[in-house]
């Protein structure tokens, strides 16, 4: 008789291996012979075992290349029911190390009151592997004042000063992880005033003496 599909069973699967049960009427020469199995090729993989009762033989055969059966074993050459007791035990096991890092940056406060034409210093504490760090400075609609200063840190630390801009509201620091932006901190609002000491003040104007220097109350 011809291959028949409804006679082929899979006993076993897992770990892409197969271990299939085929029954026929047929004899073991005519099940082995090239192109039985043709129907079911693309199942039949290279390296699986199937338990065969042929009309002749039971026998336990290779797959090979083609696909095509093995020499294999045979297992008894008086035919008698077949019983097949299958039995599969499937277990796996993984575990995963790891440790959170930590990476923090904290911003020290600064004088609130800011005068024109001063410096503002500026330091930030650093927590975990966090090497350097960018200070910038922005105006009150977030805009970038140039320059961004670069600074390594040094013992959990980090410090730079900026040159204070023009009488303003609404300034910000900002300091961020130059590796990964994401870490980053914004300092309040501040505000940038006149100098109030001065003896004219107009536009921000100064009244300079001979030399140069502006000239107090």
């Amino acid at each position: 008789m011809p291959f028949s599909s409804a006679n082929l069973t899979a006993l076993v699967q897992g770990n892409n291996f197969t271990l299939w049960h085929y029954r026929t009427t047929d004899t073991r020469s005519t099940v082995t012979a090239a192109g039985y199995f043709a129907q079911v090729a693309a199942n039949l993989r290279t390296g699986d075992l199937m338990v065969l009762q042929a009309a002749d033989a039971v026998a336990m055969l290779p797959i090979r290349t083609g696909p095509a059966l093995g020499t294999g074993v045979t297992l008894d050459g008086a035919v008698g029911p077949l019983n097949t007791v299958r039995a599969v035990a499937h277990g796996f096991r993984f575990g995963q190390v790891a440790a959170a890092v930590v990476r923090t940056i904290a911003l020290a406060p600064f004088a609130a009151g800011i005068v024109a034409g001063t410096s503002i210093p500026v330091s930030a504490t650093v927590t975990g592997s966090i090497s350097a760090v960018a200070f910038s400075l922005r105006n009150g609609n977030g805009v970038l004042l140039p320059p961004v200063q670069t600074i390594a840190v040094a013992a959990g630390t980090a410090a730079t000063s900026f040159n204070a801009p023009a009488v303003g509201t609404g300034y910000r620091i900002r300091v961020e992880d130059v590796a990964d932006p994401a870490v980053a901190v914004v300092s309040r609002s501040f505000n940038v005033g006149p100098d109030l000491q001065l003896m004219l003040q107009e536009s921000d104007g100064k009244l300079l003496s001979e030399s140069g220097s502006p000239l107090k109350q």
